[in-house]
This record gives C-alpha cells, structure tokens and sequence, in this order.
C-alpha cells in the first residue's frame, strides 16, 4: 500500500518520541540505571569521565516499536524484517551494555549466524555492483549470501567503530537518511519515506540528549542498530530506484564501510587482532589534534567536522548519482581523501609522542 506523506501523523510521532525519550532520561535512575551504567574511562575507546548512562539503544528499540504499530496503523503492513533483523542484532548489543562479558570472536560468531538465518529467511539481496564480473557472481546464491553478510558486518560494525564520540554515529546516520529520503521523495516512493522520515524522528529525539553534552550514550545495542537500519536503508532504496549507481551507495556509506575496513588491513600489517580496540582510528587521532591545538569542546567538534566534510563531499555526488563512471571515480577519491588526512594526522600523533 502506499502511503501518503502525512504531516499530522510526522507531528503526532515526533511529539510522543521526544515525550517518551524525555521520560525515559529522567526517570532511568529509577529502575534500570545501575547495569547500564558506564563507568569504564579506561578503555581505548572511552572519551568521558562521568558515568553514563547506555540507554540509547533501549530508547530507539521502544520508539521504533511504537514506530511499527503506527505504520501497521495507518498501512496494515508489519514491516517484520526491520523488525526481527534490528531486535536480534539491538539484543546481542545490549548483552554488552548490561556487562554481560563475551568473547569478541564468539560475539562475531553469533552475528555471523543471526545475519545469516535473516538474510536467508527475508530473502535479502542486492542485485547490482556496478561492476560487471560481480553482478555474474551475484547470481550465484551463496556468493549472493556471503556478498550481502559482508555489507551487513562492515557497515554495523563501523558503526560500533565510530561510536565514540557524542553524535558522531547519530548525526552520520542522519545524514544518510536525509539523503535518501530526499531521493525517495523525488521518485514519489512515499512508503519509503514514511519509513525513513520515522527513523529521522527517533535518532532525532535521542540526539537532544546525546549532543553536545551527553546525559546518555546509545551503548552497542544502539550502534547495532542503527548499522542494521542503515543497511536496510541503503538495500531497500536502492530496489526502488534501480537507475542510481550502486557506486553511489557505495559513496553513501564509505565512512562507515572504510573506516573498519582500513583498521582491519592496519591492525594485521601491525600484527594486533583487528577484533583488539585502539585509538588509532581517524576519529580518535582527530580528537587528539583539536584538544592538542586547544580547541574547546574537542569531543563534539570531532563529530561536527568528520560529519560536516562528509556532507560537503555527498553534496556535489548527488547530482551525479544516475552516472556510474563518475560516482565510481567519486568513491575512490574518498579513498584518497581518508588516507590523505589519516596520514596527516598519523603523522602529528606519533610527532607528540616523541616530544
């Protein structure tokens, strides 16, 4: 059924999320404060210093529920792969938040089992590459299977990845559904946008408690979420607007796809396990330049700059995104441009060290 863009039912939503995530903040002390509660400043990946709450991903699972009932409300579709797909990748997340300790391999294992009993049961596919030797091997369906799992473990982990940092990964997802809800709506895909407007408003009203100052953090069950919405995102639009370039997509999602791909080949060039954190990854040595240079607030300008170059770099692909050669040239020029500053930065952290 398609839906029309309805501004009553954007309003009525928006209002309950931002309602709902306020009473869940004030009142969290009250009953699950405790085994969420994140006191690890010692960690690679921790940049704060008060305990914090990991609530994030509780909030956006509640609200996306509330999200599906409206939309079988007003459609009468259950939208059961975003459904099932986000709650089982949200619950292996939230096993960490909740201090429940698992092996990093083992972890892997599982969302390696649970992508791939969802990717067969949903039949989730992607049909084209934009390169020609993989669309033979894509009609082969177990490559097909592995090629889909790959996008779904680069693209959630990367979200893990770059979860550090207030709305780092929250104001980057928003991007990218702004973008493909613009898309969307040029092609009168309204059922889609509904979909992805929704998610706009929910990652929105945790933002207003996560940014610039961060009273709660979205924890892993968030970021895997998140990462999974992403994906489906990105699979689904491009279903519906076959013409765009795959490179485009590709493009889209580069931050989070490059960002743990070039710490897997770094880590074993180094010879450390790509699953062991550290801080050597762009956003990390990023944060250390500006509170080096003494910039004030060096967390949330470390979001603000990764996300506003990002953008600055979608903007001008999006006029292009029907033309494969340029959005191919497009992607490895991001390429370029990554390890350009990576380098750079690489460079005046080992610099300091020595000092």
């Amino acid at each position: 059924m398609q839906l029309e863009f309805n501004l009553i039912y954007f309003i009525i939503f928006s209002l309950t999320s931002l309602c709902t995530t306020f009473l869940i903040v004030k009142y969290s002390k009250l009953f699950f404060l405790k085994p969420l509660l994140d006191k690890d400043f010692l960690k690679p990946q921790a940049f704060h210093s008060e305990p914090t709450a990991r609530i994030g991903g509780l909030i956006i699972l509640l609200l996306f529920i509330l999200f599906e009932l409206f939309y079988f409300f007003i459609s009468g579709v259950f939208l059961k792969d975003y459904f099932i797909v986000t709650f089982l990748l949200f619950f292996l997340g939230f096993l960490d938040d909740v201090k429940i300790k698992i092996n990093p391999n083992i972890r892997l294992f599982l969302m390696l089992i649970t992508l791939l009993v969802c990717i067969n049961i949903f039949s989730i596919q992607i049909s084209t590459s934009g390169l020609a030797f993989l669309d033979v091997w894509l009609e082969n369906n177990v490559f097909q299977v592995c090629f889909v799992l790959l996008c779904f473990l680069f693209v959630i982990n990367g979200a893990n990845l770059i979860d550090g940092f207030n709305g780092l990964l929250t104001i980057h997802f928003l991007i990218i559904n702004s973008i493909f809800l613009l898309i969307n709506l040029t092609n009168q895909n309204y059922s889609m946008c509904v979909i992805l407007f929704s998610q706009i408003i929910i990652v929105s009203s945790f933002l207003l408690f996560n940014f610039p100052s961060a009273k709660i953090f979205l924890g892993d069950s968030g970021s895997y979420l998140l990462g999974t919405l992403v994906v489906l995102n990105t699979i689904k639009t491009h279903e519906l607007n076959t013409s765009i370039s795959p490179f485009f997509f590709a493009s889209v999602l580069f931050y989070l796809f490059y960002e743990v791909f070039f710490s897997f080949i770094r880590k074993i060039i180094l010879k450390i396990s790509p699953l062991k954190p550290d801080r050597q990854h762009l956003h990390m040595l990023l944060y250390n330049w500006l509170a080096n240079k003494k910039k004030k607030n060096p967390n949330y300008l470390t979001s603000l700059l990764i996300n506003l170059t990002y953008l600055l770099f979608q903007i001008p692909l999006f006029y292009f995104q029907n033309n494969g050669l340029i959005s191919r040239y497009w992607f490895f020029l991001l390429i370029g441009v990554y390890m350009a500053v990576y380098f750079r930065l690489y460079s005046f952290s080992k610099k300091q060290i020595n000092i």
